[in-house]
């Protein structure tokens, strides 16, 4: 992916710098906009981080972000500062490596791409600066104190593998990725992974999930986490109250799951060793003659059987069915087949075939195989509960710090 095509400016940027620039006008670029105790946040800095938030297709109204943004990174940076951490020039620019790669660039073609849009490089680096300042800040706090302990990690695979029999109600984010936008979502993603409440989950869902479930603002039912697939399992699990994973990478989208309710069954639930199902791929895409036509044929079949009877009309490449191991299964099948009772249809998916031309995705759940017996690692399960924890230390620590603070906005 080259510079130019990550970095083209989304519809809209042009009136946010308009807007910006018409309420700068009455002050000093460099004047202050806001104190945060006894430092400054400038005009100038807020105009630059809501160009970059932009780019990095954040959600919401950017320039509000962008000024909560800077009042939390002046908070963490003061607190970091005070407890003697402060990130070095070396990490600052492995950070910026790290950043530009995400987006397929070095990090002077970053810098320039962010350049031809008004973005300074040391907007950038204050960005990373603050970030690596606060992780360093939260690790050395918290990182010793955080022991996950053998019994921790043992309900944790029992959750993971069934034993527990635990059930979880989850809202799901899911958005399509191409070679063209890839960037963008993963910046968006990583943005959406940020929200703490189920109302700014459900309004994000609505705005830019592609998913099924986007109109109910994407929740979903109650499901067992053994229909989900093994390896997201343990981030699931370490989810409290309207916490959000990390982003997923699924083969052609990314996807984020917000916990919305827990609930241990009165019997363990099942594990599986195969899960057998069909997909037929309609060339086309989500069109409205291929959405008419699943329709038609889901309303004709009762068994996966029967729709090798209605597949009959198309090539015979069309239609396939396999009973796999649930490792062994597309990440994006496996998680819309979770949400399937035997022989219940999906027409969520769509995918981009080897000639380029997309398909739709008629997925039909056949039936599931029981018995799994798979292999956990203790260490990978470790990790996950630890990261949770700290992650919700430092959402307690950020919240003490801004409560304690002396804010002040210009008039």
């Amino acid at each position: 992916m080259n510079a130019p095509s990550f970095f083209t400016r989304v519809i809209g940027a042009g009136a946010l710098c308009l807007g910006l620039a018409t309420g700068v006008l009455a002050q000093s670029a460099f004047s202050p906009a806001i104190t945060v105790n006894d430092q400054i946040i400038t005009y100038y800095e807020i105009e630059q981080r809501s160009l970059l938030m932009t780019l990095m297709n954040a959600p919401g109204d950017v320039r509000k972000e962008a000024r909560d943004r800077l009042i939390e990174e002046r908070l963490q940076v003061a607190e970091a500062h005070f407890r003697g951490i402060r990130p070095s020039e070396e990490g600052v620019m492995s950070g910026i490596a790290e950043f530009a790669g995400r987006a397929g660039l070095e990090p002077d073609e970053l810098i320039k791409a962010l350049e031809k849009e008004g973005i300074a490089e040391e907007t950038l680096r204050d960005f990373i600066y603050s970030g690596m300042a606060w992780r360093g800040l939260v690790q050395s706090r918290y990182g010793r104190s955080v022991q996950i302990t053998e019994p921790e990690i043992d309900r944790a695979i029992a959750s993971n593998t069934g034993a527990g029999g635990l059930n979880v109600l989850l809202s799901e984010i899911v958005m399509a990725v191409t070679p063209q936008n890839a960037a963008q979502v993963r910046a968006l993603a990583n943005q959406l992974a940020s929200i703490t409440t189920a109302t700014e989950f459900e309004s994000a869902a609505k705005q830019y999930s592609q998913a099924a479930t986007k109109d109910e603002g994407g929740k979903l039912d109650w499901l067992s986490i053994t229909k989900l697939p093994a390896e997201i399992r343990p981030s699931i699990m370490a989810l409290g109250p309207n916490e959000v994973t990390q982003p997923i990478q699924l083969p052609n989208a990314i996807a984020l799951f917000q916990m919305r309710g827990k609930s241990e069954g009165a019997t363990s639930a099942p594990r599986y060793s195969a899960i057998d199902y069909a997909v037929l791929r309609l060339p086309g895409g989500r069109t409205a003659e291929n959405l008419e036509l699943t329709r038609d044929i889901a309303g004709r079949i009762d068994t996966c059987d029967d729709l090798f009877g209605e597949a009959r009309v198309f090539p015979a490449e069309y239609l396939t069915r396999e009973a796999l191991e649930p490792s062994k299964i597309p990440r994006d099948i496996s998680l819309e087949l979770a949400k399937l009772d035997a022989n219940e249809v999906s027409t969520a998916l769509t995918q981009t075939a080897s000639t380029g031309q997309q398909q739709m995705l008629m997925l039909m759940l056949c039936g599931r195989t029981a018995e799994l017996g798979e292999e956990i690692s203790r260490e990978e399960v470790a990790a996950i509960l630890r990261n949770q924890r700290l992650q919700s230390f430092a959402r307690g620590y950020l919240a003490q710090l801004r409560s304690d603070a002396k804010i002040t906005e210009a008039k």
